[in-house]
């Protein structure tokens, strides 16, 4: 499950940077400098998610070599990952480091609630389908010693 986790991270990141750091130009990583500062903070955070992602796929592809690939372990891990960068970047980088803001110039409440609702329904998805994993295993361990 850490390494769809590690994935799910890096994917989130990705997505953030690219439809709101790019594309709708809301907010760059690092807000409170220069145009060229923003910038670079953005290609730092780039730098950063390639690598997790890079990583976390050739730990999945060794995963699946070995045949040690558990399906839905994997997708509850993908949407801890998510919802964990979501809920990270809205409440420590947004409120608490205050590095940058979803979107300047208007109301923030929506956007806010908006950015933190998603991250802790994905999160909670995730942690669903860890719950009924792990408890998957249990019911299905018993069977498996007798057999």
């Amino acid at each position: 499950m850490m390494v769809t986790t590690i994935i799910g991270f890096a994917v989130m990141s990705g997505i953030d940077e690219i439809v709101f750091h790019q594309i709708l130009a809301w907010h760059h990583f690092y807000d409170r400098s220069t145009s060229d500062v923003a910038l670079m903070s953005d290609g730092l955070l780039h730098a950063g998610e390639l690598v997790l992602l890079v990583t976390g796929f050739f730990l999945f592809a060794d995963l699946r070599r070995r045949h040690a690939l558990a399906p839905r372990s994997a997708w509850a891990g993908l949407f801890l990952g998510l919802g964990t960068f979501q809920l990270f970047d809205g409440l420590v980088d947004h409120k608490l480091l205050g590095l940058h803001q979803v979107r300047y110039g208007v109301d923030l409440l929506p956007y806010d609630l908006g950015w933190n609702i998603a991250g802790g329904v994905l999160l909670l998805i995730g942690v669903i389908l860890a719950v009924r994993t792990r408890d998957e295993g249990r019911t299905t361990a018993p069977a498996d010693r007798a057999g």
